[in-house]
This record gives C-alpha cells, sequence and structure tokens, in this order.
C-alpha cells in the first residue's frame, strides 16, 4: 500500500490493493461509492491489478475512512507490513493459493464431467443404467452436487456477497444460471411427473462450472505472468549491507542502514543501497535500471544505484538515498502505479460494466418469457419450458464481464512491465493513449541530442607566430585550468590527454561571457571570444571570416593574444550523441515530425539540425521561453512531445502533451515527465514511442474482443438466429466461449513480452 503526498495542502495520493473483485462491474461499483467521498478528486479501480489509485484531501477524508467504504461494499483491502519485499512476498503467497485452490475444484470439475460424457456412452451401457432412467438420473445427481456446492461454491460466496450488500456481478450470473439446470434437473430426477420433459442437464451444469473455473485459473496464471515487473524489480533489492561500525565490519539488514554509512560492497556483490564511491573503484552492472547491458566503469566520487551488480572491483561507498527515497523504491513505485492506472478509452467499457449485470439478467428473463410463451407455434427440438431455460441460462453465462474488466489493465501491466526492462517508466494508461495522438516530437538540443560537452575540435595557429601547437595548448590550458566553464574544460582535458605540463598564472580575471585573463612568464595573455579582442584593443580583422566560418559549421571559437597579439585560435564543438541520427529516422518513420530547440545561435542550431536532417529549427530561444515555443505548436492544433534533461527543460516537459525525460538528467526534469528513460541511450526515446503504440494498440483489440464476444454471444444465446438460421448457443459452448473471451485478452496482452523494439 503506497500514500504519497502530492501537495503541502493535505492532496495525497492513495495506492491500495482490492481483493475480491470478480469482474469489471465490481470496480466500477468501488469507483463510484468512493467518488461519491468528500474529498476525493479522482478514483481509479483497476480490475485486473487489483487495486485503485484515489487522490483525496486528507483534510477532508482519511485513508481509514477509504478503506471502510471499500470494505463496506464487501470488498478485502489487505494490510502488509512497512517492507515493500513483504507486499510481495504476500501477494505471491496468495497468488499461489488462489492457484492451488483453483487447480484443485477444477480438475475435480473436469473428471465429473468427463465421468458424466462416459456415463452416455454405448459401451458402458452393459454394467450402467441407460440415459433418461431414473437410476441414470440419479447417478449424475450424485455425481453433479458435489460439483455444484463444493467447486461451485465461490460463485455462491460471490454472489452471496453481493446480494448482501446490493449488487449483483459475475458471480450471481453463473450462480444463477449453474443452480437453474441443476435444480431443474434435481425437480425431474426426485419427481420425474412434475414436467413434461425428462431429459436433464446435471452435466451442463457440471461442464458450466468446469470450464469458468478454467477460465478463471488461466485468467489468474496469466495475470500473476503479468504483473511479474514488480516482483523482478523487488528481487533486486540486497536483504543485507557490510557496514563499517567502529573498527569492525558488520553485516546488518537493509532497513538498518542510515544515511551517512560506510558500505563496503566486494566484487560480485550487488551494490544495497544508493549511495556515493568515497574509495575504489569498479565496473557495474546498471541493466536493471537502464536496461543497457554494458558495465559502467565507477570511480571515487561517483554515484552508484542500490540493486546494480558490482562486477569486478572493491569499493567502499557513504549511503545517500535510502528507503522509499532509493532510485529503485521510485521505480517501483512508478511501475506500480502505472500497472494500476487506465487508458481514457477503458472508460467506455467501465460505463458499460457498471449496468452490465443487472442488463444481462433482464435480457436472460426475457428471453427465458418470450421462447416459454411463444415457443409453441415454433418447430422446436423440446418443449418450450426447456428451451426457454436453456436461452436463460446460456445467456447468462456467455455475459459474464470479465475480459472487458481486463482489457485495459493486462495490456497497461504487461507494457509497463516490458517497459521497465529496457529502462522505460510510462507513468500510466492516460501516457499511452496520449502517444499514440502525437504530431511532434521536439527535441532539447544541448544534453539531449548532443553530449552536452563540448570537444576541442581545432587549434590553428596565426602565420606570423612563433608557438607550437602544444605550446597553444598549454597557454590555453594554463590560463582555464581553475574554470569550471564547459569550454575551459574541454581545452584542459586535451593538454592532460597531450601530457602538456601546464604553468603557474598570476593576476587571473575571469570575464563571464567574454573570456579569462592573467600574466604567464610575465607577458600579459588574454583568453576569449572577439568581443573580448575588441575590448582590449587587439586587432582580429583578418580572422572575422574565419571566425563567421567557424561560427557558421556549429563550433566555438576562442582567441589566444599574447601581448595583445593574435597568436591562435581554439575550436570547440559538441558532439552529436550516438544514435542520434537513427533514433529522428525512426521517430520519422513513425509518421511523427521532429523539431529540435535550443539557447544556441541559428548557425549552431542550424548545423546539428542538418546533421539529423531536423526541418524544424528553434534556435535562441532561453530557457524560460522554452514552454512558450511547447504552447505555440500546440495552438496550432498539434499534440507534442518534449524531450529534455535539465532543470530548465522541466517547465516544457510538464507543459507537453508528453514530456520524456533522459535518464542522464536531472531529477526534476523526470519528476515533471510522464515517461521517464533511465538510460542515457537516445534510441530508447524511439523505443518509449514504440512501446506506448504497441501497447495502444492491444488496449483496443482488447475491447473488440470484448465487445465482440458480448455483442454477438448474447443475441445468440438468446435464440435470436434460431427461427430463421436453426442456430443456439448451448449453455455449455457459453461458457466455453465466456472462459476463452477472458483468456485470448490476457493472452493477446501477454504478446507484448516478446516484442523486439530494435528491429
Amino acid at each position: 500500500m503506497v500514500t504519497a503526498d502530492k501537495t503541502s495542502s493535505g492532496l495525497k495520493k492513495l495506492i491500495t490493493p482490492i481483493r475480491g473483485m470478480s469482474c469489471a462491474s465490481c470496480a466500477s461499483r468501488i469507483e463510484k461509492k468512493v467518488a461519491g467521498l468528500e474529498g476525493v478528486s479522482q478514483v481509479g479501480v483497476n480490475f485486473g491489478a487489483e487495486q485503485a489509485s484515489i487522490d483525496y484531501d486528507s483534510s477532508k477524508v482519511t485513508e481509514t475512512g477509504i478503506h471502510e467504504v471499500i470494505e463496506k461494499l464487501g470488498f478485502e483491502v489487505p494490510s502488509y507490513g512497512e517492507s515493500k519485499a513483504e507486499e510481495v512476498e504476500s501477494e505471491d503467497q496468495r497468488h499461489a493459493s488462489e492457484i492451488d485452490n483453483l487447480k484443485r475444484r477444477f480438475t475435480f470439475s473436469a473428471l465429473v464431467a468427463i465421468a458424466i460424457m462416459f456415463s452416455g456412452m454405448e459401451w458402458v451401457q452393459s454394467f450402467l443404467p441407460g440415459p433418461g432412467s431414473s437410476e441414470h438420473n440419479l447417478l449424475l445427481l450424485i455425481l453433479a452436487t458435489p460439483v455444484q456446492f463444493w467447486a461451485g461454491l465461490v460463485f455462491y460466496r460471490g454472489a452471496w456477497t453481493g446480494i448482501r450488500h446490493g449488487y449483483s456481478d459475475m458471480n450471481t450470473l453463473i450462480a444463477v444460471g449453474t443452480s437453474a439446470a441443476y435444480f431443474y434437473s434435481v425437480f425431474l430426477t426426485v419427481l420425474p411427473g412434475i414436467f413434461e420433459s425428462v431429459d436433464v442437464y446435471f452435466d451442463s451444469s457440471v461442464m458450466i462450472i468446469a470450464l469458468v473455473l478454467m477460465g478463471r485459473l488461466l485468467e489468474a496464471k496469466a495475470k500473476s505472468n503479468a504483473s511479474s515487473a514488480i516482483r523482478k524489480l523487488i528481487g533486486l533489492q540486497p536483504k543485507t549491507a557490510r557496514v563499517e561500525r567502529g573498527d569492525a565490519e558488520i553485516d546488518i539488514l537493509i532497513a538498518d542502514v542510515v544515511a551517512g554509512d560506510i558500505v563496503i560492497v566486494r566484487p560480485g556483490e550487488k551494490v544495497p543501497v544508493d549511495g556515493t564511491i568515497i574509495e575504489g573503484s569498479s565496473s557495474v552492472d546498471e541493466s536493471m535500471i537502464s536496461g543497457e547491458s554494458i558495465p559502467v566503469d565507477k570511480i571515487s566520487g561517483e554515484s552508484v544505484v542500490g540493486g546494480s551488480l558490482n562486477k569486478t572491483g572493491f569499493f567502499k561507498m557513504r549511503a545517500t538515498r535510502l528507503g522509499k527515497e532509493s532510485v529503485l523504491a521510485q521505480i517501483i513505485s512508478m511501475v506500480e502505479e502505472a500497472q494500476g492506472s487506465k487508458a481514457p478509452v477503458q472508460r467506455l467499457a467501465d460505463k458499460v460494466a457498471g449496468v452490465f449485470v443487472p442488463v444481462v439478467i433482464m435480457i436472460a428473463t426475457l428471453s427465458f418469457l418470450g421462447w416459454w410463451i411463444l415457443g409453441g407455434s415454433l418447430d422446436l427440438p423440446t418443449s418450450p419450458f426447456v428451451f426457454a431455460l436453456m436461452t436463460f441460462i446460456s445467456v447468462l453465462i456467455i455475459a459474464c464481464p470479465c475480459a472487458l474488466g481486463l482489457a485495459t489493465p493486462a495490456a497497461i501491466m504487461v507494457g509497463t512491465g516490458k517497459g521497465a526492462e529496457f529502462g522505460i517508466l510510462i507513468k500510466g494508461g492516460e501516457v499511452l493513449e496520449s502517444v499514440g495522438k502525437l504530431d511532434v516530437v521536439l527535441f532539447d538540443k544541448t544534453g539531449t541530442l548532443t553530449e552536452g560537452t563540448p570537444k576541442l575540435d581545432d587549434v590553428i595557429l596565426d602565420a606570423d607566430t612563433e608557438f607550437s601547437v602544444d605550446q597553444l595548448l598549454t597557454y590555453a590550458a594554463s590560463l582555464e585550468k581553475g574554470s569550471e566553464h564547459p569550454l575551459a574544460e574541454a581545452i584542459v582535458s586535451e593538454s592532460k590527454k597531450r601530457n602538456l605540463r601546464l604553468e603557474n598564472i598570476s593576476d587571473f580575471q575571469a570575464l563571464p561571457g567574454f573570456g579569462v585573463r592573467a600574466i604567464l612568464n610575465h607577458r600579459e595573455m588574454v583568453l576569449g571570444n572577439a568581443n573580448l579582442m575588441n575590448e582590449n584593443d587587439i586587432d582580429v580583422v583578418h580572422w572575422e571570416e574565419r571566425l563567421e566560418g567557424f561560427a557558421r559549421q556549429g563550433k566555438t571559437p576562442m582567441i589566444l593574444a599574447v601581448d595583445k597579439k593574435v597568436v591562435g585560435v581554439i575550436t570547440t564543438a559538441d558532439t552529436l550523441r550516438s544514435h542520434a541520427r537513427e533514433t529522428v529516422e525512426r521517430l520519422k518513420g513513425l509518421g511523427l515530425k521532429v523539431g529540435m530547440i535550443t539557447g544556441d545561435n541559428r548557425y549552431t542550431a542550424q548545423t546539428i539540425a542538418d546533421q539529423l536532417d531536423i526541418q524544424m529549427v528553434f534556435s535562441e530561444v532561453l530557457p524560460g521561453d522554452k514552454v512558450d515555443e511547447v504552447e505555440q505548436l500546440k495552438a496550432k492544433g498539434l499534440l507534442v512531445a518534449m524531450i529534455g534533461d535539465g532543470i530548465n527543460d522541466a517547465p516544457a516537459l510538464a507543459r507537453a502533451d508528453v514530456g520524456i525525460a533522459v535518464g542522464s538528467g536531472t531529477d526534476v526534469a523526470m519528476e515533471a515527465s510522464d515517461i521517464t528513460l533511465m538510460t542515457s541511450d537516445l534510441r530508447a526515446v524511439a523505443d518509449a514511442i514504440e512501446l506506448s503504440n504497441r501497447t495502444m494498440k492491444k488496449i483496443k483489440q482488447n475491447l473488440f474482443f470484448a465487445f465482440f464476444y458480448n455483442s454477438l454471444g448474447i443475441p445468440i444465446a438468446a435464440g435470436l438466429l434460431y427461427p430463421v438460421f436453426g442456430i443456439l448457443l448451448k449453455p455449455v459452448y457459453a461458457a466455453l466461449a465466456m472462459a476463452f473471451s477472458s483468456v485470448s485478452v490476457v493472452g493477446n496482452s501477454l504478446l507484448l513480452k516478446n516484442i523486439n523494439l530494435r528491429h
């Protein structure tokens, strides 16, 4: 159970499990009741995930109050310990117990159904009473009774709970349908002369119960399989950590680790908690978070994530984020919330499910009365009453709305779980639906399409200088060695690669936006842009054409002048991230327009755009104006996805129809986004959109299957085709069709597990 603060004003989100739902109408009933509570602003109940997501004002309604309302409807709200691992373990045990229980009841029902089927065959007539005889009917009664009241007890319990709380659901339909066939047959067996017919339908009641139980068994297994992503994530968390306490190293439970503890991680061990390496280095497998199989080299000062695998080295780390604050815990929470969400397209199914069962009972009753009263004028294969009874049972059985309730959640559970395996965290069904309607994908340039860290590109010497390239770099790096500016880091990094020995400087001046000035070897040196040179009366006229050419190529030139004379120019350029071009091409292949937004000048922006074949370019956009550009696109009627990684991208990510944060960025950007990529691999952008589209396609297919079965099946079961075509859906076949509808919906969703996103 998760309760998360949304704002400081008392608004909270409650994610709570609910037990006892048998179909989509149950979920719809809970939604209506909870939504009626004062202080509840939004509620979604997911039948497939068996949980509710509720936004509420804690100053007006309490978590306990919400639980009480749900329990008064006859459903159970289980409570777990503080540990998410305890909750998952408890859920696994419950699923296993439920599956074992269904398996026993189904196996018994199936064996009895087979026995009844064999009892009517000619080769057993030599030692058993013949069909239609009182003795044969009595034998079927003995066989069918334990199936009806032991194997079918789950339906009677559910129906009785509904009656006590004033509603009807799937259990009601099964209980009423099978009871009609069973008790009619009992009357014929005990009082053979009470009806004109001598045919009993014990076989129908037994087969219906067996088939419905089979459907529930397959559904339970498939639902458990669909939610396996959460269990895999939970399993990544180690149970103990080795920490330094005083002069000793001790193993303690993860729950006992406190912020600041020194944690020891040996080769082959999982990193127990989030932290920062303070000693040693290693290669760490972070595929559980990012989906990238290549281990990441980590050195002192770099962060590591709990649950990742230490491959080679030994290191010590200082524990930082623990418990619910850890990266893994936040991922689990996001996946759990997404799996419990609904897509807006499900709303129609929810409305139908809310009134479905009463309407079905009415249709079944009208069908029964119509055939009983009017059937005498038609050539029926049996008496009007028996024919009417069969249509009544068939309508009740085939109409169970399980498939309607499973259509959306089954696909979302599998789709978001698959995404988590690739380091793609999708916040829910509404996001999936929005992705499918996108028109434009707008990339932030720096740090998203490009590396965001400029690299040295050219070193050009003045024709009249006596300096060498290495000397020029030595002086430039000596001037910049104390700066944290990305351009300075590019120069210093190149000097280190060349093993250049830097020199001491004096009278250093940093001139933000222009460059630096200092004294080196008793000579005045100035390093910066053309404006800085002009301010210091340094002639750069003969460089102007070349400087403009560098700018047009997307390069940033820095001029070095010694004693008022230009000795050379160093250029840096931001490089494309790997797979950037491939990603843009894939997005275009998905029918999307691709744009780029940046604060860089139009020359630099256009250079990057040309390399990626991007036609829509917004350059020289201040960080605060990115939102305005998104708004202008939306004002044109376009649905926009924004992709970024920095704090200054967060407002635009939140304002876009779909915000996608690259995981190498900031927590703020990730919080503001609808989809978070835990990997720095840009291909994950296209993966996320393609996965969302495929998941949404499965949802639509599932809803079609669900409505198709019921829309087509109910009229046939009611006998509408019989007068013209002689077609009638017998109760046993109705049960088979009903079971198949739920299994087909879940099975269709599970196909998402096999998709290959990178063809």
